[in-house]
């Protein structure tokens, strides 16, 4: 986090992009600078020499430069530990800890802090690192999350490793809007409850009295365990992961609701719709992975939503809801709502949007960084 910085000069003119804020610099935008370890501190330089902004360095990642501050920055730890405490203030404005103790904490660029994300549980923070760069430039983080905020852990989620603190326990739970989860956030895990999709649980709790309700993709349940509180009549939770649908029970167990009307299908979501026709539910939720990681399978993931929601649409009951995401920057919220409208058309039906939102206020989003905007979740009425 500290050094005098290397000096990374553009090829091409983007200073109006880095003063708006955008904060990529791609390899092909700059002349190769010689080597450069990875999270090395570079001062990034028009090609007249003049010092444009400060950021940190990754070595093979098609994004070489991550902009910390459009300018200079003469104090990187006291700024990083500032952003760090000020986002987690923004979190707290807004949240009752006694009810919800499980959130994102630093949403990478859009907190100011480009390349981490880092969840907490309860007091675990677990950190995600957007490569070789950031896992690097960050890697005293753990003491600095501490430092705002008493951690039992702190863990790097794609390799596991402890960063700060203590070994987890074998058995984790955290609270969401007064719901328990068991979350599980080593490697490579996602901690068994996708934080962006907290408010739109929560319409779901809204909509779901006297309702059937279908969750596909569901995966520990956290659609299913909002419908059960709202006054579902029942629950379908879909996933291929048992161990996922065994925690999906647990939390069902553990908040006290009930499991004679609540069951679990290890199957996958669009063989169970297909096994499923004719069967109909009146609240259908769909929240797959993302079908488009990246631009280029943007012609599959189309033909995969377009199948995923024609199925879906023939699973709703006539007047019944169907809420449908995508995680995926790369499509636009007209776009996937389209997929919504052809899907139903598909299945002779008819689809009618009611409301079209993006993930809770803890995963903010820049206008300068559009990239950043990944979730849509829409929700309508099929006929």
């Amino acid at each position: 986090m500290t050094g005098k910085p290397a000096p990374v000069v553009l090829r091409k003119n983007l200073a109006r992009a880095i003063r708006d804020g955008h904060p990529w610099i791609f390899r092909d935008a700059v002349e190769p600078p010689g080597p450069l370890p990875d999270g090395a501190l570079v001062e990034v330089r028009a090609r007249s020499g003049r010092p444009l902004a400060a950021g940190y360095w990754s070595a093979d990642s098609p994004i070489a430069v991550r902009v910390l501050e459009p300018g200079p920055l003469p104090d990187v730890r006291g700024t990083l530990e500032e952003r760090v405490r000020a986002a987690l203030r923004r979190r707290l404005e807004r949240l009752d800890l006694a009810r919800t103790n499980a959130f994102r904490w630093v949403h990478g660029e859009a907190d100011r802090l480009p390349g981490v994300h880092v969840d907490l549980y309860d007091d675990v923070a677990v950190l995600r690192f957007d490569g070789a760069g950031a896992a690097a430039f960050y890697r005293d983080l753990g003491g600095v999350l501490a430092g705002a905020r008493p951690l039992r852990s702190a863990l790097d989620r794609q390799s596991g490793k402890l960063l700060q603190g203590a070994a987890l326990p074998g058995e984790l739970w955290a609270k969401e809007n007064g719901l328990w989860f068991e979350v599980s956030p080593g490697a490579g895990g996602k901690g068994g409850l996708f934080l962006d999709q907290r408010e739109n649980r929560e319409l779901v709790e809204s909509r779901a009295e006297g309702r059937t309700v279908l969750d596909l993709f569901g995966s520990t349940g956290g659609f299913s365990l909002y419908a059960a509180r709202g006054g579902a009549r029942s629950t379908d939770t879909v996933d291929t992961a048992r161990p996922a649908l065994a925690s999906a029970r647990r939390n069902f167990e553990r908040n006290g609701l009930p499991l004679e009307t609540a069951r679990f299908h290890a199957a996958d979501a669009f063989e169970f719709l297909e096994a499923a026709r004719g069967r109909r539910w009146d609240l259908v939720v769909s929240d797959p992975p993302s079908f488009a990681p990246r631009k280029s399978a943007r012609p599959a993931a189309l033909r995969a939503y377009r199948r995923l929601h024609r199925l879906a649409a023939a699973a709703t009951a006539p007047g019944g809801l169907l809420l449908a995401a995508s995680c995926s920057s790369h499509f636009g919220r007209d776009e996937f709502v389209e997929t919504l409208l052809a899907g139903a058309r598909e299945a002779g039906r008819r689809f009618e949007p009611e409301d079209v939102r993006g993930p809770g206020f803890d995963h903010p989003s820049l206008p300068s960084f559009p990239e950043g905007d990944y979730l849509t979740f829409a929700a309508g009425r099929v006929r």
